[in-house]
């Protein structure tokens, strides 16, 4: 919280000393003009508190009092520039006014300042001569200051305002990413050993039942539990080792060892494109690539799967084509693994389009320049 006797606003851009020389100055030179009356002095003393107070209370409000006071600004340092010669005040309002965020607000009084401190100075010129060319230098560096200065400092401010708001966008990405994970993990950890406890269970009872009636059936039934226990460790590990993120290079090396094992010819072409790629895009394609293949070994009754990486227009294309059965769309419905493939890619702005003729053809695309996301929550 601010305290009243905070005079100078935090944030400035220039130095407290510069603003504290700003506001000693306008003393200076009255106090040192031997031309000046008591009832001058003193007139002049009451505008440059005025000011002070007016300025330091613009910072605080907002709303119709900002313009309020913003006015009584223009309208003193009008006054100071005319009966003094003292255009200094408007370097303070130049400030002011390029700290006001409405766009109306700001394009006003900064249209009936600009008018203001010329007309100002162009009366000063007849109206104090003598005084006004001795200081022409410092009051033509006043005037460019009071042209640049609040466009400079409105256009600062507003993209400081969109670097926090892109800075609080890329959190809530990262915040969804991280959500989003957790309810992958949660879903493949419940399809998985969901599936296959309640299996295990089954066939332990059954086990129970039959150890006593016919051993042989009884080992059968344990065997089974075994191979499944082991095949959902095995799968469990799949779902950790994706979470710690795989390179594309070294799963495309993996499908291409599962394809063999499945007696699939493999062909894979644009292996060059996928340098350079972001680490979240990487591990999404991975996931992909893997989601795709393993669908091709069970579902596709394939003899060749083709795999297809090409860049075009800052976008990575990743295709993968088989010769199987294809689609048969009256029936289509994505799964878990179809569905998980389009969560993914939605987080890195990819698509998924999906084809079958002659086969099925997945077409992935991933833009190879994304919104920078806290890679380390991702995995």
């Amino acid at each position: 919280m601010r305290n009243w006797f905070h005079i100078f606003p935090k944030h400035t851009g220039l130095s407290l000393y510069v603003w504290i020389i700003f506001c000693i100055l306008p003393f200076y030179f009255l106090f040192k003009s031997s031309t000046k009356s008591p009832l001058e002095i003193a007139v002049g003393i009451l505008l440059i508190l005025l000011f002070l107070v007016f300025y330091r209370l613009s910072f605080l409000y907002k709303g119709w009092p900002l313009y309020v006071f913003g006015a009584l600004q223009i309208l003193l340092c009008v006054a100071m520039t005319l009966l003094f010669g003292y255009i200094y005040f408007s370097l303070f309002l130049a400030l002011f006014i390029g700290n006001v965020q409405n766009k109306a607000g700001f394009t006003t009084l900064y249209i009936i300042y600009l008018a203001a401190t010329i007309a100002s100075v162009n009366l000063g010129f007849f109206f104090q001569t003598e005084i006004f060319l001795t200081q022409l230098p410092f009051i033509l560096i006043c005037v460019i200051a009071v042209i640049l200065l609040p466009l400079n400092t409105y256009n600062r401010n507003k993209q400081e305002i969109l670097e926090v708001k892109l800075e609080d966008a890329n959190k809530r990405i990262s915040e969804l990413v991280k959500f989003e994970e957790r309810q992958r993990i949660a879903r493949d950890l419940h399809d998985i050993l969901g599936q296959k406890l309640s299996l295990i269970g089954l066939k332990s009872d059954l086990a129970y039942k039959l150890i006593d009636r016919d051993a042989n059936s009884a080992k059968n039934e344990l065997n089974d539990i075994r191979q499944t226990a082991r095949f959902a460790l095995s799968e469990v590990r799949d779902i950790v080792s994706q979470m710690r993120g795989t390179k594309l290079e070294d799963e495309l090396a993996r499908v291409q060892q599962i394809l063999k094992a499945a007696e699939i010819d493999t062909i894979v072409e644009g292996k060059d494109k996928m340098d350079d790629l972001q680490t979240t895009v990487e591990n999404v394609l991975s996931m992909c690539l893997k989601e795709a293949v393993n669908n091709v070994v069970r579902h596709s009754k394939a003899t060749s799967c083709h795999v297809f990486f090409d860049s075009v227009d800052s976008e990575l294309i990743m295709r993968i084509k088989d010769n199987g059965i294809g689609l048969d769309w009256k029936k289509f419905n994505e799964g878990n693994g179809l569905k998980g493939m389009r969560e993914r890619l939605e987080f890195i702005n990819g698509t998924l389009d999906i084809q079958s003729t002659e086969g099925t053809l997945l077409t992935i695309k991933v833009p190879t320049v994304t919104i920078p996301i806290d890679e380390e929550d991702v995995q």
